[in-house]
């Protein structure tokens, strides 16, 4: 059995009659759930929590919504202006997360969730049309393959499932190591994708201390059970780097494993990220100070910031460095008076005067007594 078969085929069955082995122990705000059918709590296989990053307003893709609890907690968080999107391939998962949405949407007082059928590994194919295609159009020649891959090809370009740059936040539960090894970065690059610039990841998921060796993953019990498709924690992070993410963070990361298998430690943990604006470097007289603790540190486009000093940077990464992830750890310093804009990446530890901080004018208030 294939590994795609072999996940498709557990879960469904955990569509149908709770499976505890594919639980991980996750603490839920317990408001949250009480809004929620017991079957879908009871019927959700995760391994972490990642609708605490949901905000008001957000447009949200859960990856794998399986049962819909992520989605209909996440509902209740982003209000009536925001917008729930569940993502899965599974029928008998979609079948019982939709069995639900009226009631939830009476609760919530509308219709924020949706769910949809494809794979997260390829977001721009529909896979209901592609059903309704095939039951149409059964391939029994090549020249019918062909015409199914012109048509696929067609619909990713015409009506995307996924529309690029769509997306707020993206989270998923215990499902990336789902999917085939060989699928892994595209489907990362496929959130990239379809993330808004300044968008977010929080992605759940099980990571291994050790190299996976093949007769493992091999093993579709393992497999299926989130287990040997796991990545080393290393090419966890890196996975999102190389896509293109910024700021990524092992946000929790579980100090007691979760199983132990040949030696290898599997645990959950929770990457963070923002998907950069696409914008270009411009200097407008911005720094800032990084606080410390370290002496130095660097970013993830290679720039400089020794502890304390009051280095130059673009209005691009200003606006990085004092907002969300990296907002504690820098002191922003805008300028008194923009500068006119012109295209500049400061080269790295370029020190920014404080006079030319200030200007020819300074504005601060009269001095006031210290004690």
């Amino acid at each position: 059995m294939s590994q795609e078969n072999s996940v498709l085929k557990r879960y469904s069955e955990g569509a149908k009659a709770v499976q505890p082995e594919l639980c991980c122990p996750v603490d839920y705000d317990t408001t949250l759930l009480k809004q929620l059918p017991q079957e879908i709590i009871d019927k959700d296989y995760g391994c972490g929590d990642p609708s605490r990053y949901v905000q008001k307003n957000d447009i949200v893709l859960d990856l794998g919504s399986g049962s819909g609890k992520i989605c209909y907690i996440a509902a209740q968080l982003v209000g009536s202006g925001g917008k729930i999107i569940g993502i899965d391939m599974n029928d008998d998962m979609l079948a019982l997360a939709r069995k639900y949405q009226p009631e939830m949407a009476d609760k919530l007082g509308n219709d924020r969730v949706q769910f949809i059928k494809g794979q997260i590994q390829d977001l721009a194919l529909d896979c209901a049309a592609l059903d309704n295609y095939l039951a149409k159009h059964p391939i029994q020649s090549t020249k019918d393959l062909l015409a199914c891959r012109t048509w696929q090809e067609q619909q990713r370009l015409e009506t995307p499932l996924i529309a690029d740059n769509t997306i707020d936040l993206v989270i998923s539960n215990c499902v990336l190591n789902l999917v085939n090894e060989s699928d892994k970065q595209k489907m990362i690059h496929e959130i990239f994708r379809v993330i808004k610039p300044g968008g977010r990841i929080a992605i759940s998921d099980i990571v291994s201390d050790e190299p996976v060796s093949e007769a493992m993953k091999s093993d579709p019990q393992l497999w299926s059970g989130c287990i040997s498709g796991a990545l080393q924690e290393h090419d966890f992070l890196h996975s999102f780097i190389k896509a293109g993410f910024q700021a990524v963070k092992l946000d929790t990361w579980s100090s007691t494993p979760w199983q132990v298998v040949e030696n290898i430690e599997f645990r959950s943990t929770t990457v963070t990220a923002i998907k950069p604006e696409q914008t270009p470097c411009l200097d407008r007289g911005h720094a800032v100070i990084y606080r410390g603790p370290f002496s130095e540190v660097y970013d993830d486009e290679g720039h400089i910031y020794p502890r304390g000093q009051r280095i130059a940077t673009c209005e691009r990464t200003f606006q990085i460095l004092t907002r969300g992830t990296y907002q504690d750890n820098f002191i922003g310093i805008p300028p008194t008076l923009l500068k006119p804009a012109q295209p500049w990446c400061a080269p790295p530890g370029t020190i920014r005067p404080a006079a030319e901080s200030k200007g020819s004018e300074h504005s601060a208030p009269p001095a006031l007594p210290c004690c």
